[in-house]
């Protein structure tokens, strides 16, 4: 099974090009950094309540994408969801490439260099097994539009999307009106996916703030 931050940006990814939909970098740093958490929390290594992200078990998970952040947990001091969005975040670079490596190793995505008046690169990322890519949109298209009770997982990766923003950009604006309701329905099922919209609005908040005075 693909970890959150590997599904995020399959999400992302524009089939007609192998480039990824624009959304807020400050948005999507903090997405892949509770999809990390997320993926801790399915692991059964951390658990998190109202208060606080609570560590359950210390034992490396063998995953590359996510033993990095695990270490941090475990050398810091209790603290809650929100403080390591924030922590983690700082790392989403990191994150992002070795998501893109692994797709890449799978032999999901492509990587392609293209060099613009022979200075200038871009990567693109065409899909190689392009059914991989629509499995997940349409497993979320599916629990967007119905009343079925949503895997655990794909509570998750619905959190982590709405975060970003992307349900704007799959979705027409009808269908997005038709699905508003369910989106707010199941970003309510998950404390760390709460966790990642607080720590986002208090921030943006923040940075209003300091604009207006």
């Amino acid at each position: 099974m693909l970890r959150f931050a590997e599904e995020m940006l399959l999400l992302l990814l524009r089939d007609e090009d192998g480039r990824f939909v624009h959304v807020s970098r400050f948005a999507l740093d903090r997405a892949l950094a509770g999809s990390v958490l997320m993926d801790l929390a399915l692991e059964n290594r951390i658990d998190t309540d109202l208060e606080d992200l609570i560590l359950i078990d210390a034992t490396p998970t063998g995953d590359s994408l996510l033993d990095p952040t695990l270490s941090l947990i475990v050398a810091g001091e209790k603290r809650n969801a929100l403080y390591w969005v924030e922590q983690i975040a700082m790392n989403a670079d990191e994150i992002r490439e070795a998501a893109l490596d692994r797709l890449v190793e799978r032999g999901i995505l492509e990587r392609q260099e293209d060099t613009f008046l022979w200075v200038f690169r871009s990567r693109r990322y065409p899909a190689i097994d392009g059914v991989v890519e629509r499995e997940v949109k349409l497993r979320i298209m599916g629990v967007l539009f119905s009343d079925e009770i949503p895997d655990p997982h794909d509570v998750v990766l619905i959190c982590l999307a709405e975060v970003c923003g992307i349900f704007k950009l799959l979705l027409s604006k009808q269908e997005l009106e038709q699905a508003s309701e369910r989106i707010d329905q199941v970003r309510k099922l998950d404390l760390i996916g709460q966790a990642v919209s607080q720590a986002i609005r208090e921030i943006e908040i923040s940075i209003a703030s300091s604009v207006m005075f």
